[in-house]
């Protein structure tokens, strides 16, 4: 069994992403083996899975201490999924290595991503128009279970036959369902609900897939402390910062699955990234912000203080002077005497 410290540090970076996100491992993890290191496809899915359920529950208990989880929610969708995780190992091993197959799946689950991916840029503008907050707090919802259910096993069908999906579609599928819940808050109900469901898919993998242990142990290396980490940040980060990455992950993952080679991606997503800054300097305009003294008058101002005497507390620090050469004029025109 050889331990590859490429593959480890890899797996860091996306075990990171996979805590914060909760993107499952399949949408980075898989790729990254493929693209990056020229492991098979059918052994690159299978180890992937079993390293998953080595890392998933450490996020999993993060945001349960977090608070970011409803049981119940996880039970229903955990109804659904399991099954079909091992039908889609299952699948999986009917198809054998037919590679015209497997490469179907795959775009389709590429056009899948990136319509996932729309939905989210298209729920965030709504939201923004009609003023929609997500406030709302995971533990405190009440589930729907028939649609549960069917998110899970739509989930389960494709994380056995691809690795992909565990997070990458049921976070979508989520948001869509339960609108006042933010991302960083369906995160760890993902998450969690992604344990037994990885599990699930892993043991279908060892009875029927091509586990690579050595492939597995690197992964296992490198992504179960980054996820800690990642899951620490996504428990605490704010959802304005949260569903962006979330969405960026997924539209990467998506355009890699439909076809797209590696350095046309690169490119398209330098270009993505570069363009978000663009729309973020239009939208935010960071350089017309107001000086400092405007600034420290309105807050002020704002928490109940006159704002008068700060602005004259900024005039006798800044220009102590003034005072001086008009004896003390400028004092007498903020209604304090000069010898107060």
């Amino acid at each position: 069994m050889h331990v590859d410290p490429y593959i480890v540090l890899g797996s860091a970076v996306v075990g990171f992403l996979v805590g914060m996100t909760g993107a499952g491992g399949g949408a980075l993890m898989t790729p990254m083996l493929i693209l990056l290191f020229g492991v098979q496809p059918s052994k690159a899915i299978s180890s992937d899975l079993v390293a998953a359920v080595m890392m998933r529950p450490i996020g999993a208990a993060v945001h349960l201490r977090q608070r970011t989880v409803n049981l119940r929610l996880v039970g229903w969708m955990v109804l659904g999924s399991v099954p079909m995780a091992f039908l889609g190992a299952y699948v999986l091993s009917l198809m054998g290595h037919a590679k015209s197959a497997q490469t179907n799946i795959e775009r389709a689950l590429g056009a899948a991503l990136l319509v996932g991916a729309s939905a989210m840029v298209l729920r965030y503008v709504l939201d923004r128009r009609s003023g929609q907050a997500r406030r709302g707090v995971v533990h405190e919802v009440t589930p729907r279970p028939l649609r549960t259910v069917v998110i899970g096993m739509i989930g389960g069908i494709v994380v056995g036959i691809t690795s992909v999906g565990s997070g990458s579609l049921m976070i979508v599928m989520l948001l869509f369902l339960y609108p006042v819940l933010g991302a960083n808050q369906l995160v760890g109900t993902d998450l969690t609900q992604a344990v037994p469901l990885t599990a699930a898919a892993a043991l279908g993998a060892l009875a029927f897939g091509h586990v690579d242990f050595g492939v597995t142990a690197s992964l296992a290396i490198g992504s179960v402390p980054a996820v800690f980490v990642g899951s620490l940040f996504s428990s605490l980060a704010p959802d304005r910062y949260v569903r962006p990455v979330i969405t960026f992950v997924i539209a990467a993952s998506g355009l890699k699955y439909v076809g797209i080679d590696a350095t046309t991606l690169g490119w398209l997503l330098c270009a993505a990234l570069l363009l978000i800054a663009v729309a973020w300097l239009l939208i935010r305009r960071p350089w017309r912000r107001p000086s400092a003294a405007i600034a420290l008058a309105a807050d002020l101002e704002n928490a109940g203080a006159p704002p008068q005497k700060a602005l004259t507390h900024l005039i006798r620090t800044e220009a102590p002077e003034i005072g001086e050469l008009d004896g003390g004029g400028a004092s007498r025109a903020f209604g304090e005497h000069p010898d107060a």
